[in-house]
């Protein structure tokens, strides 16, 4: 039986594989209506391909959608009583970055044995990652860092994900001893966007129960996230010259302005924390006869969703009583829902991943995802997905950072969690 922990080389592919992968622009792009949102996503993606298919996965491929799918086979014994009892396994992570910062052209900074303090980022030193605004810095004292340079986010959202599970294929056919289910692996695109899994054919990929590699804090089991929306305001108002503008006038922009204005200070994203809603507008464009307003709304129950939604609704209206030449409209798409209420209906895919960290001498940490993963998604449609750490820090920021060490417990990890349900089967 092969001992689960990776070594020195494994550690060194995996920083390779990493460092490797932030360098391929992904950026998506919200705005687009093709799929993937920015063709440059398939660039990584046939590196992925490739790289599996040299791996030993000989159903590597790459689909019209950009999405990677591969395949480690199984190697129970058919002679175990329970081999075929052994559910398929599936692991995902994405690899497009985040859309509001700059993905391209990153220059990754590797820290060795990081002594501890602030970090400096060489392309832009007044964005250094203050150690008093990390508290997981101190935690990764002695370990390997890895930055961008500061002018671009690094990318480990989730391409440290992707790293951690390449890594794991790797290992697996290099350690054959070592008895595990089938393992499905896929990479999607567009998880940044909200539409990581729109051609997701859930039947096809065959996995019975599946985790993302998607999270932050070393030990982190997160089988919750947000229900989320987005709501678009539009306000449509009259333009004339402003020369001649008193009582004829009606300025979208200031309409606009007033709604982002009257939103309460609690609702937002920069003032909440734990379990509670935001509503967070993000995106204003327009002029004075026409203004979009892009709104977020997040809470992890439909009831908390729903109050503030018809929050915003009552807003619009009061500003519209206001402004009465303004016409304002209030559009709503749902995004996702809390995929606890899904994975509470077979809760052994988040015992199982608790054992798998119980095992590595650490007491897993259960958290509630202030944000969302493909794995929501993926649970409402009957792939139920909780998420495992990746290990990245500051997402969608400049000042994003991992630590290579957290990235290899998450890795280890996943070989545990395909131990577990490999015995687990035989119960």
């Amino acid at each position: 039986m092969a001992t689960i922990a990776l070594d020195a080389s494994d550690r060194k592919e995996l920083l390779a594989r990493f460092l490797r992968y932030v360098q391929v622009d992904t950026q998506s792009d919200e705005n687009s209506t093709a799929s993937p949102s920015t063709a440059k996503q398939k660039a990584l993606a046939a590196i992925l391909r490739d790289e599996l298919a040299a791996l030993g996965c000989a159903d590597a491929a790459m689909d019209e959608w950009g999405y990677v799918f591969a395949t480690v086979p199984g190697n129970v014994p058919p002679s175990r009583p329970a081999a075929a009892k052994v559910p398929t396994i599936g692991l995902i992570a994405h690899m497009d970055t985040y859309h509001g910062t700059l993905g391209a052209g990153v220059r990754p900074q590797v820290i060795e044995r990081y002594e501890g303090g602030d970090i400096s980022l060489p392309g832009a030193p007044r964005e250094a990652i203050r150690f008093a605004d990390n508290p997981n810095l101190a935690r990764c004292v002695g370990h390997t860092l890895i930055t961008s340079d500061g002018t671009t986010l690094l990318g480990a959202d989730d391409k440290a994900g992707i790293a951690e599970i390449m890594t794991v294929v790797a290992w697996l056919f290099r350690h054959p001893e070592f008895v595990h289910p089938p393992l499905r692996v896929a990479f999607t695109t567009d998880e940044e966007v909200g539409r990581g899994t729109e051609h997701f054919d859930v039947a096809a990929f065959g996995a019975r129960y599946a985790y993302t590699l998607d999270g932050s804090d070393i030990a982190e089991i997160e089988d919750e996230t947000f229900c989320a929306d987005s709501a678009l305001v539009v306000v449509e108002g009259h333009d004339v010259h402003p020369g001649y503008a008193k009582g004829k006038l009606v300025n979208a922009v200031r309409v606009a302005a007033a709604i982002v204005e009257r939103l309460p200070r609690e609702f937002l994203p920069e003032t909440t924390e734990l379990r509670q809603p935001y509503l967070h507008p993000y995106d204003l464009r327009g002029d004075v006869t026409r203004v979009e307003v892009k709104f977020l709304v997040r809470a992890f129950t439909e009831e908390e969703l729903m109050a503030r939604e018809n929050a915003l609704r009552a807003i619009a209206r009061e500003v519209g009583e206001a402004y009465p030449g303004a016409r304002i409209s209030v559009e709503v798409k749902e995004s996702y829902r809390n995929m606890a209420y899904k994975i509470a209906e077979d809760p052994q895919v988040l015992e199982v991943a608790f054992e798998a960290v119980r095992r590595m001498g650490m007491e897993p940490v259960r958290r509630a995802i202030r944000g969302g993963t493909d794995g929501a998604r993926l649970s409402f449609m009957g792939l139920l997905t909780p998420n495992i750490w990746a290990g990245g820090q500051n997402f969608h920021s400049v000042q994003e950072w991992v630590s290579l060490e957290w990235m290899a417990k998450a890795s280890e990890v996943s070989l545990h969690l395909l131990q577990v349900w490999t015995e687990r089967a035989a119960t």
